[in-house]
């Protein structure tokens, strides 16, 4: 006999990484608002950072460590260009990098965008027990990652696995 799984809502941070939005041209950034909170999440806070490695550490850190916050979502900064960190800001903060995220990302992107795809240094991790997700700039790329991955993944009646069953576990030693 199988038992239907209930949601269950998890807390969510945004974070967009520009050094030219502001709240009301950061499209991205809202997106991902609309897309977790018409998914039945919370959002538990949003910032705009400026392209600078230790601006993006300095929020994340504090997210990492508040008890209420159990998945980050970032957006921007993943690119190539000489102002693009968000990797290089993130990647030391975690715990345990999810390879699998940035290859899963790239393989849907590139239904989208063609080979265009191998410019993007999508990257997610744990840290502390929470879950990171570093996603592009783009809007489509945003509604693309939360679309194909994440809502299916943060989703505790996502059968035969997801990430929402295994949170007890990530501060195991």
């Amino acid at each position: 006999m199988t038992k239907e799984r209930q949601f269950i809502p998890l807390n969510i941070a945004i974070m967009t990484v520009s050094d030219s939005r502001n709240d009301e041209t950061d499209k991205s950034g809202a997106t991902l608002v609309k897309m977790l909170v018409e998914a039945g999440h919370k959002l538990i806070d949003k910032v705009i950072v400026p392209d600078d490695m230790y601006r993006i550490r300095a929020d994340i850190s504090r997210w990492i460590v508040d008890e209420d916050i159990q998945v980050i979502i970032s957006t921007g900064g993943t690119g190539l260009t000489g102002r693009d960190g968000t990797p290089e800001a993130v990647t030391p903060l975690l715990d345990k990098v999810i390879e699998g995220f940035g290859e899963m990302f790239r393989v849907i992107s590139y239904d989208f965008i063609g080979a265009s795809t191998m410019q993007s240094r999508t990257v997610a991790g744990t840290a502390n027990g929470t879950f990171i997700f570093c996603l592009p700039g783009s809007t489509g790329a945003c509604k693309d990652a939360w679309k194909h991955l994440l809502s299916i993944q943060l989703d505790y009646r996502t059968r035969p696995c997801n990430l929402v069953e295994i949170m007890p576990r990530l501060l195991e030693k």
